[in-house]
């Protein structure tokens, strides 16, 4: 790629104009703005501005959910009293089944350890959360940049993180200039946060620069597909919470559902899928839909409408896997961090909880007339913090899982939640994730292959079908923003090794293997779609070979999720 001051023909690109503020954060998800609007509580005169890839601000926000109202709560106390308040749906019925192929298990909720409860929880969507969070900032005088991705992190002479760029626009697929061409900004500040989410590729370079990971696990990962449907009224029960695990995956892939009753007739379902899975020949996005047709689940949508669709990488690692959070001129925050609640499938509290956290030891330090150094303080808090409390308790779920498969290792984990919970201690001790996601893929010649059915078009769907209703759009004629190191890996390496696993684990089709033409003597050729991406992050976490590395397309693009 040409340096950043470059084009790719050689020319010199006019210099970026900068912008100087406090504190720059990056992503208007729940961290970020929960972190920004901390900041202007403590203190009104901070400059800050959000800047945030998405179109609008919710665009890319995917999440079940299921969510813990402690963050906000914390946050903006009068949240509940407000008129447009963004969760209206409490939880009145919490469920959770054992799945097999023909039936299923109820299980008592007097199993559960007291943290698995949903009763005081609301059902809603992460998005509009967001999006009356942005409301809630840019009321207190807070700068915010939709359509703007971060590219860039800007470091100092001393190496220090003194900002961030945001990318050139109208740069055309073989790097020249176009006529549209806007030069990115430079977003300078005495702190930069960053609130990138699963995977953030920011965070991803800042994680490997500062070697944020060094004393720490492997960070561990999921992904999570996601379907909102309007069903018949008959059938909707507002409130109701619904869990499963066991089919269709097999006793040594871990994962499950969720199936969450909005208002207006609105439920979400949803399929989590560990991507420490080994079978190469898996398709996430195929296991979702295969889910909806058990015959517990069928008959709610039968007659019903599906309305949206999304995907994304879901941080699973927790407590053990949290990488150092502080560096230099700035700090992670959310799920750039790694700090959701695997049982619980929440991450929101954390994510709100961490903002402020992390806002508060950053108001501190401008107040002691800081600045660009390392905040710490805020490291050496979260681990005794609400954030801390809720991770540790359940640090051993996720490893006892991957071990000892779903039959024995879900069992194990709730004896575990049951001893930290009366105990404050588990047998365990702190265990172990092991190898990354990327290394847990096992040869063709060694697994079963995997045969789906064909989408009935009515309960299950094709990749491209979904993606449609997802919104997504890229400006067609910009440079790939899905790169390999070694454009001939995945024919050469990945394809008679593993059959290419990309094709099967993008959740939106972005990956093909193109066969040759026997007639003309040509060669396989691998095909990528990148129309198609919904900015999931899997292709970045688990190909095998780390020869796909994602990062920012032009601004405003990708998925743009109504509701989700």
């Amino acid at each position: 790629m040409a340096p950043m001051n470059e084009a790719a023909t050689g020319e010199a690109l006019p210099e970026r104009e900068a912008m100087d503020f406090d504190v720059v954060v990056v992503g208007a998800g729940p961290a970020g703005l929960a972190a920004a609007i901390r900041l202007k509580q403590i203190n009104p005169d901070l400059a800050i501005v959000v800047v945030e890839k998405g179109s609008e601000v919710g665009a890319h926000i995917l999440s079940g959910a299921v969510i813990d109202p402690k963050g906000l709560d914390s946050l903006l106390p009068e949240w509940r009293q407000e008129a447009d308040r963004p969760l209206v749906t409490p939880v009145t019925d919490d469920r959770f089944y054992l799945l097999g192929p023909a039936g299923g298990m109820r299980l008592p909720n007097l199993l559960m350890p007291k943290l698995m409860s949903n009763h005081g929880n609301f059902v809603g969507s992460l998005g509009n959360v967001a999006r009356y969070l942005g409301r809630k900032a840019e009321a207190l005088g807070i700068d915010i940049y939709p359509g703007f991705a971060a590219a860039e992190v800007l470091y100092g002479d001393a190496g220090e993180v003194v900002g961030v760029a945001t990318g050139d626009m109208g740069v055309a697929k073989d790097g020249t200039i176009t006529d549209n061409f806007t030069r990115g900004m430079e977003l300078r500040a005495k702190y930069t946060l960053f609130a990138e989410g699963a995977r953030g590729s920011l965070s991803k370079g800042l994680i490997a620069r500062f070697k944020l990971h060094a004393n720490g696990e492997p960070q561990k990962y999921g992904i999570g597909l996601k379907e909102l449907w309007r069903v018949d009224p008959a059938k909707h029960q507002p409130g109701l919470v619904q869990h499963s695990f066991g089919w269709p995956l097999d006793n040594a892939t871990g994962g499950g559902s969720f199936l969450y009753h909005l208002e207006d007739n609105q439920v979400v379902v949803g399929f989590v899928v560990h991507l420490n899975y080994t079978n190469p020949t898996l398709s996430p996005f195929d296991e979702f839909q295969r889910f909806k047709t058990h015959p517990m689940i069928a008959d709610l949508f039968a007659g019903g409408t599906r309305l949206s669709y999304g995907a994304r990488a879901i941080t699973e690692g927790g407590w053990q896997s949290v990488p150092r959070l502080t560096f230099p001129g700035g700090a992670l925050v959310g799920c750039a961090a790694g700090f959701v609640n695997v049982p619980r499938i929440k991450g929101s509290h954390n994510a709100i909880l961490s903002g402020m956290l992390a806002a508060e030891h950053v108001a501190q330090a401008l107040l002691e007339g800081r600045a660009n150094d390392e905040i710490a303080a805020y490291e050496q808090a979260w681990r005794g913090s609400e954030i801390g409390a809720d991770l540790k308790r359940v640090r051993n779920v996720k490893p006892l899982w991957s071990k000892f498969g779903t039959w024995l290792g879900v069992p194990l984990g709730g004896l575990d939640m049951w001893m930290n919970q009366i105990f404050g201690g588990s047998p365990f001790g702190t265990m172990k994730h092991g190898k990354p996601d990327h290394a847990s893929l096992k040869p063709l010649a060694e697994v079963k292959p995997i045969v789906y059915p064909k989408p009935d078009g009515v309960l299950t769907f094709d990749k491209l079908s979904s993606v449609f209703l997802s919104g997504t759009n890229h400006e067609e004629n910009q440079p790939a923003h899905l790169v390999l190191t070694d454009p001939t890996i995945p024919i050469r390496e990945n394809l008679p090794k593993y059959g290419e696993p990309a094709r099967l684990y993008c959740p939106a089709g972005v990956y093909e293997v193109v066969y040759a033409d026997a007639a003309r003597g040509t060669e396989p050729r691998f095909v990528i779609n990148a129309q198609n991406c919904v900015h999931c992050k899997t292709c970045d976490i688990k190909d095998p070979s780390q020869n796909i590395t994602w990062v920012p397309p032009e601004g405003g693009g990708g998925p743009t999720y109504p509701n989700m």
